[in-house]
C-alpha cells in the first residue's frame, strides 16, 4: 500500500508538476525507506489526495512528480469539537491520536481547577505544536484528507467567555442522574457539535455551573466512571455510529 504523507503547503488543484517535499514529509519518506519510482499519496488538509512518484532521494531532499488528484471525504457528518481538561502524562497524546482517527475536527485543550497538567507560555506552545504533529500523523495513518486543528491551551473560564459554540453543546458529566446521551442527543441533525469534558477528578461544581450557564447541556455516558481521556472518545465513537 502506498505511503501517505501530509504536506504542510497548498498543492496544485489540477495536479501535475514537480515538488520538493517539505522537511517533515521528506523525513517521514526517508524513515519509510521509499525509493525512486515508488508511488506516494500526498494530502495537504484540503480534502484532496494526490498521487506522486518519487523521482529523487537525496540525503535531505525528496523530489516527487505529482500525478492525479481526487476529492476524498472520510469525515463525520457532524463536525465535532472536543474541549477537554488536559489529562496528565502521555494520555493527552493518545487522546489527540485516537480522536483524530475517530473524526474530530478540533481539539481545545483546557486548564481546569483540578488539572494535574499545568501549561503556560513557551511550554504550552511547544505542547500545542507537538499535539498538532500527532494529529497530522494520525490523519496520515487513518486515511483522512483533513487534519484536525489543535487550539492553543486556554483556561476553561476564558474559553467559556470567549468561544463561539454550535447549537449542540454537551457537558460530559460523571453524574449518574444526568440524562443519558441517547436521550439528550436523540434526533440531533446539527452539522456541528461541541463536547466539554473535565480532567482527572472532573470539573468542579463551579465549573459545571459556568458551563451550564453558557448553554451546555449535561449528559451521562453510562453508569461506569470513565477516565478523562476515555469519555471524549466514547462520545466521538457514538457520533460516528449514530449521527
Amino acid at each position: 500500500m502506498p505511503v501517505r504523507l501530509f504536506v504542510d503547503l497548498p498543492l496544485p488543484a489540477a495536479g501535475g508538476g514537480t515538488l520538493v517535499l517539505p522537511a517533515a514529509a521528506a523525513r517521514h519518506a526517508q524513515v519509510r525507506r521509499v525509493q525512486p519510482g515508488d508511488t506516494l499519496w500526498l494530502f495537504d488538509g484540503s480534502g484532496r489526495e494526490w498521487t506522486a512518484e518519487v523521482t529523487l532521494m537525496g540525503r535531505h531532499d525528496v523530489t516527487v512528480q505529482l500525478g492525479a488528484v481526487q476529492v476524498v471525504d472520510r469525515e463525520l457528518r457532524c463536525a465535532v469539537t472536543l474541549a477537554v481538561g488536559m489529562p496528565a502524562n502521555d494520555r493527552m497524546d493518545a487522546l489527540v491520536e485516537k480522536a483524530t482517527e475517530l473524526g474530530v475536527v478540533q481539539v481545545q485543550p483546557l486548564q481546569c481547577e483540578r488539572s494535574v497538567l499545568r501549561l503556560d507560555g513557551e511550554r504550552a506552545q511547544r505542547k500545542q505544536a507537538h499535539w498538532q504533529a500527532i494529529a497530522e500523523a494520525a490523519s496520515e495513518q487513518s486515511g483522512r484528507a483533513r487534519v484536525p486543528r489543535i487550539e492553543p491551551v486556554r483556561s476553561l473560564r476564558d474559553w467559556l467567555q470567549r468561544a463561539t459554540r454550535p447549537a449542540v453543546a454537551l457537558l460530559l458529566s460523571p453524574d449518574r442522574e444526568a440524562p443519558p446521551l441517547r436521550q439528550v442527543a436523540a434526533g440531533v441533525t446539527a452539522s456541528s457539535l461541541c463536547a466539554l469534558s473535565g480532567p482527572e477528578g472532573g470539573l468542579s461544581a463551579a465549573e459545571e455551573a459556568a458551563a451550564l450557564a453558557a448553554g451546555f447541556v449535561a449528559t451521562s455516558l453510562g453508569p461506569r466512571v470513565l477516565r478523562a481521556d476515555t469519555a471524549p472518545l466514547a462520545l466521538l465513537a457514538w457520533v460516528g455510529l449514530s449521527v
